[in-house]
């Protein structure tokens, strides 16, 4: 019998295809552990961000790795794309990290909480990618890794995290506040009283509307949250599950979790040895119709992602070198792509009217995302890929399935017609999210990011704060 792998080095160098393994790999789509399915349904749980006020519970299924130490900030600006001029104590930043060529590992957000002291707050490979380089070089600091949830769901967290958002956010906290809502710039932060409690407070609209991000000590978290409940009934409040909360990034536009480039090269060898077969960049799955031998097909650039104007070459990072060599090369853009109405009954209809294994794709409301990495294919008038549509699903406010993607520049301008392929191909992969199945064609529109109009609305009004 082989000896099992021990690393993801080892892993790379045993399986020759590295995409079959991951496209076989049993993990299915993302879980929310600790949060109830529903609250109410998914529909109106939808409808509550663009009508009145929702509650996200975001207590459970992101990693929290806190950052502390004289080499803190050094650190963290070596590994960002991003710009930390300027960046004090009190703000917070969208952290992007690349490979040393220049490809996508991993973003989440950064919160510089005091003097020498940051958390890194998101899902993915970034966690990883941080501690690594903390120790490869030797940095000043002590890392305080809080794993997700899902590593363990009885495990108590070191802080909870809300965040309301909707039309009736803002007179809800004045009410929670005594009308004292801190008056502070987006992506700021600072401290409230909540019942009691010293609440963190970031001013963070995802939905078209101002709204906030709160976070205190864990065992905090049913006190703060009962006032908050209680506070909101007279706003129409409604709690979000875990069943729709994905669902929200469709209309504000990100894209969250794609595949991390960090499967080849020999500048990363090290990294690959010191990450073990267990870790997230081994168990994780790639799905979706879009198949190719050649792992590095899958990679992203900053650009293909919406993050150019993250780029910023005013200090030293990993990956600098390569992302300027790139910046005045063609680029795909990030778009929405907006399923044909027609298509999307025809591929919802197909589980009740075709034999099983002549199906369609099964499209699972709302949320339609069946592996860790999804890459579907998208193809113009010749047959040629131009693009992948990587988070796919349908939201009510908009009535009509969104898969938020990237595309060739050309092809990008909103109500450019191209053809989506849903499904795997050979009868689907081996996952177990995965039934037997035959692939459809869908014909889809360009659409802007943000896809909802009260969220472009939003972000232009941000950006033009910023300057």
């Amino acid at each position: 019998m082989a000896a099992r792998a021990r690393n993801l080095q080892e892993l790379v160098e045993t399986n020759p295809n590295l995409q079959q393994l991951l496209y076989n790999n049993p993990t299915g789509g993302r879980f929310w552990p600790n949060v109830p399915p529903e609250f109410s349904n998914w529909r109106d749980e939808q409808r509550g961000w663009r009508e009145t006020v929702v509650l996200f519970e975001q207590s459970y299924h992101m990693t929290n790795l806190y950052v502390r130490g004289p080499d803190a900030f050094r650190l963290l600006n070596y590994l960002s794309i991003n710009s930390f001029q300027g960046f004090q104590p009190g703000q917070a930043k969208q952290m992007v990290c690349v490979s040393p060529n220049g490809y996508y590992v991993g973003d989440a957000i950064l919160f510089y909480l005091d003097e020498h002291e940051f958390v890194i707050v998101g899902v993915g490979a970034i966690h990883n990618w941080v501690e690594y380089h903390a120790q490869a070089l030797g940095a000043q600091v002590t890392l305080e890794r809080d794993e997700s949830s899902r590593a363990d769901p009885r495990r108590p967290r070191t802080c909870y995290r809300f965040q309301l958002q909707g039309p009736n956010a803002r007179p809800l906290m004045e009410k929670l506040t005594g009308g004292r809502v801190p008056d502070i710039p987006f992506f700021h932060f600072t401290y409230i009283d909540i019942a009691g409690h010293r609440v963190g407070y970031l001013h963070h609209g995802m939905v078209g509307v101002e709204g906030a991000e709160f976070w205190g000590p864990f065992d905090e978290l049913q006190a703060v949250k009962a006032a908050i409940l209680e506070a909101g009934a007279e706003f129409g409040l409604r709690q979000v599950g875990s069943r729709t909360y994905a669902t929200n990034a469709l209309e504000s536009g990100w894209i969250p979790n794609p595949l991390p480039a960090v499967y080849t090269g020999e500048q990363l060898r090290p990294y690959r040895e010191w990450l073990p077969a267990t870790a997230f960049e081994a168990v994780s799955s790639l799905g979706g119709s879009f198949v190719s031998d050649n792992i590095e097909d899958y990679y992203l650039t900053p650009w293909d992602l919406g993050y150019g104007r993250l780029v910023k070459f005013d200090h030293d990072f990993i990956g600098r070198a390569a992302l300027e060599r790139m910046t005045h090369l063609p680029h795909r853009k990030r778009v929405t792509f907006v399923w044909d109405e027609r298509d999307t009954v025809r591929i919802l209809s197909s589980v009740i009217e075709k034999p099983y294994g002549q199906n369609y794709k099964y499209f699972d409301l709302p949320l339609a995302q069946y592996a860790t990495w999804m890459y579907d294919a998208v193809l113009n008038d010749a047959g040629e890929v131009v693009g992948f549509a990587m988070w796919t699903g349908f939201d009510v406010n908009e009535r009509a399935v969104l898969a938020l993607g990237t595309v060739r520049a050309e092809y990008a301008q909103p109500g450019t017609r191209l053809r989506l392929i849903w499904g795997e191909p050979n009868g689907g992969s081996r996952k177990p999210s995965v039934e037997r199945h035959v692939q459809a064609e869908v014909e889809v529109t360009v659409g802007p990011v943000p896809y909802s109009e009260p969220s472009r609305r939003y972000r232009e009004m941000v950006l033009h704060r910023r300057g």
